[in-house]
């Protein structure tokens, strides 16, 4: 089973595009077909037509289920460096393997996985570091999100190699993902990052 998340902002599906260019790509590698998706923004309840919500969809060879909540951003002021190589490369509905590395957190707020001393990912999101005026990606992953390749497209960051060693070179870390944009957090001090 594979899983969308897509942001509507006041009745707006955002980047709906890229979401659905990322479910065909994941169903011709496993085989399947998907059709369009319903009109998303048509199905929310009156409750949630004016404010962020997060959609959620579960498929396979089909839509199995859409969900709509209020999205509630994570507090996260501190990181903790996890060397792991969970194989994520599509946004598969089962999280346990991710679920599993969090534990590892300790005192922090979130896990930065990092692969062979290569920054990736947290659990939920991408991750972009700020440098004097300048934002950066790593150019390793976990899931090649849908906001990093529209900032990456829009030339708003910039893909460099990060690894352990070169943190200390970075202000802060960004976390990003359907739901958030770089302004939308908090920015984490480099400071905060755990080894």
């Amino acid at each position: 089973m594979f899983l969308e998340t897509i942001c509507i902002d006041r009745g707006r599906v955002l980047n709906a595009a890229a979401h659905i260019d990322r479910m065909q790509r994941t169903a011709i590698h496993f085989g399947f077909q998907i059709s369009t998706l319903p009109a998303l923004a048509s199905m929310l309840p009156p409750t949630l037509r004016y404010i962020k919500v997060k959609c959620r969809i579960l498929y396979r060879e089909s839509v199995q289920d859409i969900t709509f909540e209020k999205y509630q951003p994570k507090r996260i002021q501190s990181l903790k460096l996890v060397e792991a190589t969970p194989r994520y490369g599509y946004k598969y509905a089962d999280r346990e393997e991710l679920t599993r590395l969090l534990t590892r957190k300790g005192e922090a707020d979130e896990i930065l996985v990092t692969c062979k001393g290569l920054i990736t990912d947290t659990t939920f999101s991408n991750v972009v570091f700020r440098q004097g005026e300048h934002y950066f990606t790593p150019d390793s992953w976990l899931l090649n999100g849908t906001k990093r390749q529209k900032l990456l497209r829009e030339g708003r960051i910039i893909e460099k190699r990060i690894t352990r060693e070169t943190l200390h070179e970075y202000d802060s870390v960004s976390l990003i993902n359907a739901m958030l944009d770089i302004e939308d957090t908090i920015p984490v001090p480099v400071s905060s990052i755990f080894h």
